[in-house]
């Protein structure tokens, strides 16, 4: 196969889906689409827009192949998510959305049957952040569903059925707090056994596996070549992390933010993973295990700034810094280092500088406590959109004196699904952050440390 020049990139995030077109040669985004991942309240429980995704994407697809080319396509999106086929093809139900709190009505069922956390490196979590208790919530509320559901598809492997016609899951997404995978074996785990859906799970295969050609069906309605390649897709997180697992000396971590902030440590310290505070082990695209930890720091910030847009002033760094102005932890109590930790602000914020400021410090004390937890070493990668906050940068790079990194992808992903196809092209080496002053930012974090015991 000639080595595609542009590749297209479905990436699937909870807050948005988007088109990122990537150009091989060097890995910059030459057009990105964007629409709301909306969820639909039911019936029968709230379920995401698949159907509207699928429009746009076509459409997007369509648009890209006439002003660039498209040359293949690739396929990133987030966790904790599979979409169950029936024996045609179709949906055996709707898509659960993962933060839905039915699978809690059933949590004391599921936890007698999930495997522990050394057999799958899988915290246990609530809602439906663990895809085994999604599956078990669903096969108990709908009665119908298990003689439906012919196949257990992750999340990118969907949308790569869907412009295939090739059933497949990936190591990646199954390695994302399943239940459903032992990431020390590149197996499955007794889970799918003990929920009675043993041969149901789509064939495992690693990220960068050609999954096959688009359908003459969508080569009609794209414009695409019907030759088209597409890979097998890739969890989102993991994207982010691989361009530096194929070009970086371990040891060092990685942090993809987004709605979720992951922070992923390539052979760092020696540590023992503590399940209760969402440390897990994700499984990167090599199928080999990457000691994590993370919080919901995209959802927090949207949260907490309250509509604020204001840039921080100096006036704003001296107030925070002589008021020790400070977020404690946590804002979505059900995840992360502190979950269940009713946080708060110490005193209200004097300004909207002052509250931007002191939101990005608490960002990076959170990222810099999920670093510390995963057993990161190394100099730092930001990936995303933190990686444009100079206020998050500097706090981080105080903290980091190995080093901080920011990284410019606009999705922050889509660099990495795009390496799936082996482009040669040289990784960029983002932007080194340093922090001019660090003894009165380390002094700010040694005092929120304490604060949270």
């Amino acid at each position: 196969m000639t080595a595609p020049a542009h590749i297209a990139v479905i990436d699937i995030g909870k807050t948005n889906a988007k088109l990122a077109l990537v150009d091989a040669a060097d890995l910059s985004e030459l057009a990105v689409e964007t629409r709301p991942n909306r969820v639909i309240p039911g019936p029968p429980w709230p379920h995401f827009d698949l159907s509207g995704h699928w429009a746009f994407l076509l459409d997007a697809l369509a648009r890209f192949h006439a002003r660039h080319r498209v040359d293949a396509i690739s396929v990133t999106t987030h966790g904790a998510s599979a979409v169950l086929l029936d024996a045609a093809g179709g949906l055996a139900a709707p898509m659960l959305d993962y933060e839905h709190d039915g699978p809690d009505s059933c949590a004391a069922d599921y936890d007698a049957l999930r495997p522990g956390f050394a057999d799958t490196g899988s915290p246990r979590l609530g809602a439906g952040l663990n895809l085994g208790a999604q599956l078990h919530w669903m096969l108990q509320r709908d009665p119908g569903l298990r003689d439906r559901l012919a196949h257990v598809v992750t999340y990118p492997q969907y949308w790569g059925f869907r412009l295939t016609g090739v059933r497949a899951s990936d190591v990646t997404s199954l390695g994302c707090h399943t239940d459903l995978w032992d990431p020390w074996r590149g197996r499955p785990s007794a889970l799918l056994d003990r929920l009675g859906l043993a041969g149901r799970l789509a064939p495992p295969r690693r990220a960068a596996d050609l999954l096959g050609p688009v359908s003459a069906q969508v080569a009609r309605i794209t414009g695409l070549s019907p030759r088209t390649p597409v890979a097998t897709g890739i969890h989102d997180s993991n994207a982010s992390l691989y361009p530096h697992v194929l070009s970086r000396k371990a040891p060092f971590a990685v942090v993809s933010t987004g709605t979720w902030v992951v922070a992923m440590a390539v052979r760092g310290r020696p540590v023992t993973l503590d399940p209760a505070r969402d440390t897990l082990v994700n499984v990167n695209a090599l199928g080999q295990p990457v000691p994590s930890a993370r919080f919901m720091g995209g959802r927090e910030y949207e949260i907490l700034r309250e509509g604020a847009t204001a840039r921080p002033t100096a006036a704003d760094r001296q107030a925070v810094l002589a008021r020790q102005l400070r977020r404690l932890p946590a804002t979505e109590r059900g995840s992360g280092p502190f979950r269940g930790m009713k946080g708060g602000w110490t005193s209200p914020p004097g300004s909207e500088g002052e509250r931007m400021l002191a939101l990005s410090w608490y960002l990076a004390l959170m990222t810099d406590t999920c670093l510390s937890l995963a057993g990161a070493a190394g100099p730092v990668v930001i990936e995303g959109p933190f990686a444009q906050n100079a206020d998050y940068l500097e706090m981080l790079a105080a903290l980091h004196p190995q080093g901080v990194t920011a990284m410019g992808s606009a999705t922050g992903t889509s660099a990495g699904a795009a390496l799936l196809f082996g482009s040669a092209a040289a990784v960029p080496a983002g932007r080194a952050v340093t922090a001019p002053d660090p003894a009165p930012l380390s002094a700010y974090a040694q005092a929120w440390r304490a604060a949270v015991g």
